[in-house]
């Protein structure tokens, strides 16, 4: 089974009462972080559990040593997730507002996990669902006690210490989620530092979608990413964004075009900017 699915929302009407589904709903706001919570107590689709960004896909943020949006510890987002009903066999389905950026931070951490199998993202979101006029839901999802068995698996993960000692690797292809301006260093409305990390090519996450806020095909996608490789093995790919959200659009985005699943700095440039001796670009 593909290790990145996604599902239309036509489909997902027609599987709402499937047994062993878990749905999970990501909505998330940088500058409004209650937006997500709120909007799910006004309607959500029908049985989705409601899972935030910085309270359970995240962990706690160290100033000054971590980014921010560390990784959660493992195994209290496993007991998160078995909270939520999940079993190894279930079938998942993520959604957001329709980007699919924090979508696809779930997708990754499950797989981080070792859930990659039967786990899909609603393409193009909330947005797709409203467009294709299906209903919203006021009421809890069911209560139910999963067994999910997840167990991290850090072979996905680079840090900086090491990303920092491959930098100028010609084997090396390090991809960066941000807008294009933000990778310049032309603008920064975040971080207190503009630029990128040197050797860095950008890859936007917004360019994994279509006019219509959905994912490309996936001959669209492996054309853009092979432009990125180049003659490098996909295996030594590393993702990276501001905090190791977007970034995961753009391994999700990967793995739909078929390529093996790359690696993430999860730490991103708000973590890599902590360390004055690390080197910074800017330009293109």
């Amino acid at each position: 089974m593909p290790l990145a699915q996604l599902i239309t929302p036509q489909q997902l009407a027609e599987r709402l009462d499937a047994p062993g589904l878990v749905i999970l709903d990501c909505r998330f706001a940088l500058e409004d972080v209650d937006y997500g919570q709120r909007s799910y107590a006004q309607g959500h689709i029908a049985g989705a559990h409601f899972a935030d960004l910085e309270r359970d896909l995240s962990g706690p943020v160290v100033k000054g040593r971590t980014g921010r949006h560390p990784l959660p510890d493992p195994h209290r987002l496993v007991e998160r997730l078995r909270e939520w009903g999940l079993d190894d066999d279930s079938q998942v389905v993520l959604y957001d507002d329709g980007p699919g950026a924090y979508a696809a931070r779930a997708w990754w951490l499950l797989a981080w996990l070792g859930k990659r199998s039967a786990v899909f993202i609603l393409d193009g979101g909330l947005k797709a669902w409203h467009a294709a006029h299906l209903p919203l839901s006021l009421d809890p999802p069911p209560r139910r006690e999963g067994t999910f068995s997840g167990e991290p698996d850090m072979k996905l993960l680079v840090d900086a210490e090491h990303l920092a000692k491959r930098l100028g690797d010609p084997a090396l292809t390090l991809i960066d989620a941000r807008g294009l301006p933000r990778f310049r260093g032309e603008v920064e409305p975040i971080d207190p530092v503009a630029g990128h990390i040197p050797g860095a090519q950008c890859a936007a996450f917004t360019d994994n979608l279509g006019a219509d806020g959905r994912f490309l095909p996936a001959v669209q996608l492996k054309q853009r990413f092979a432009e990125k490789l180049g003659d490098r093995s996909p295996e030594q790919l590393v993702a990276y964004c501001g905090s190791g959200v977007t970034a995961c659009h753009n391994l999700f985005a990967l793995a739909l075009a078929g390529y093996p699943l790359g690696r993430l700095y999860a730490g991103s440039w708000s973590e890599w900017i902590n360390e004055p001796q690390h080197p910074v670009a800017t330009g293109d």
